[in-house]
């Protein structure tokens, strides 16, 4: 029990904490590899009005389709993600996919390259990263990763549309393991601001849990989920105080402002070989106390062993840097109080 709680507040902190500030718009970082190519996924053959048929290069599958049926921008909102038929310049509409308008970005989480240049908006040779709703996450990401540690997710843009950077499921976003929510029971609603991870690793995907309510919590299934260098990773929120809305809490945040990356608390979740492991910790950027209480606890008839709380501005539990839960049956809920 002890080693598996060490692992998961080692992947925390190594993978929480390392988020780099986001560059500006179009940037470009020096110490990526130039002449590395952006994998592509699929074919795609276009046959306009004419019945001339121009060829889109890659290495997977080949669809056809008519140049109204490349016009498209939405896909139906019952139905898979279909590469080729929505322009970069449009944001998906599809079951799960949440637009972050606050960002600045179109909508999408992050916008980055290979060698991470960074951009504003989603154009050809960018991985265009997404949010998905509280209890999903993201399957999209390419197989081939930077080689120095950088992570990138998301759709790839290639001469102005969209395609899948994972072939595997035409979902974008997909249902985590049921074993955590959170419920708040402050007047003030929560914001648990979720790293873009693989992708920028900023903290800018929001569940918002309203004072009365509850949410998910996105349990990932590490046996299958996004695997940094062959090693298992889980998902991480940085927690803001109760008052703060997503919009002023989900972001990268500055020295002292409390909120996206200096906010009080972190948050981890993640299951393998069929145990959940839920853990707190302080963030090492702030050194200020939460302004509410957070303990978790289990649900009615489920098996969860150790304890862990955060009471006003100290951890209780398996140890006072931080604690870790393991869900062996059932849920379990982080009740903020």
């Amino acid at each position: 029990m002890k080693i598996s709680a060490a692992l998961i507040l080692s992947s925390l902190s190594s993978v929480a904490f390392s988020a780099p500030a986001p560059a500006p718009a179009d940037s470009h970082h020096e110490d990526h590899h130039k002449d590395e190519k952006p994998a592509v996924v699929t074919v795609t053959q276009y046959i306009d009005s004419n019945a001339a048929t121009s060829t889109v290069e890659s290495a997977a599958t080949t669809t056809t389709l008519s140049s109204s049926e490349k016009d498209t921008s939405e896909q139906k909102r019952d139905g898979g993600f279909q590469d080729g038929t929505v322009k970069c310049s449009d944001f998906p509409s599809v079951n799960g996919i949440v637009s972050l308008d606050w960002l600045g970005f179109g909508g999408w989480a992050s916008v980055m390259d290979m060698d991470a240049n960074t951009s504003s908006e989603c154009k050809d040779g960018y991985y265009c990263s997404y949010a998905c709703e509280p209890g999903m996450s993201k399957t999209q990401w390419p197989s081939d990763q930077p080689s120095d540690g950088k992570s990138v997710g998301g759709l790839y843009c290639k001469n102005g549309y969209l395609y899948r950077t994972n072939t595997d499921t035409s979902d974008l976003c997909s249902t985590d393991e049921t074993s955590a929510k959170a419920i708040n029971k402050k007047s003030d609603s929560i914001a648990l601001c979720r790293t873009d991870y693989p992708g920028s690793e900023n903290m800018v995907i929001p569940t918002v849990v309203d004072g009365g309510d509850s949410q998910p919590i996105s349990v990932v299934d590490e046996d299958t989920y996004y695997q940094w260098q062959g090693k298992k990773t889980s998902a991480q929120y940085y927690i803001n105080n109760a008052g703060v809305s997503a919009e002023d809490g989900c972001i990268w945040g500055t020295s002292g402002s409390d909120v996206g990356n200096w906010a009080p608390l972190v948050l981890g979740a993640g299951s393998t070989n069929g145990e959940t492991y839920l853990s707190l910790i302080p963030n090492p950027n702030s050194n200020q106390a939460a302004n509410f209480n957070v303990k978790i606890v289990a649900s009615d008839g489920a098996n969860v062993q150790g304890s862990c709380a955060y009471e006003d501005g100290s951890f209780t539990g398996d140890g006072s840097d931080g604690c870790t839960v393991s869900v062996l049956s059932g849920s379990a809920e982080f009740v903020f109080y």
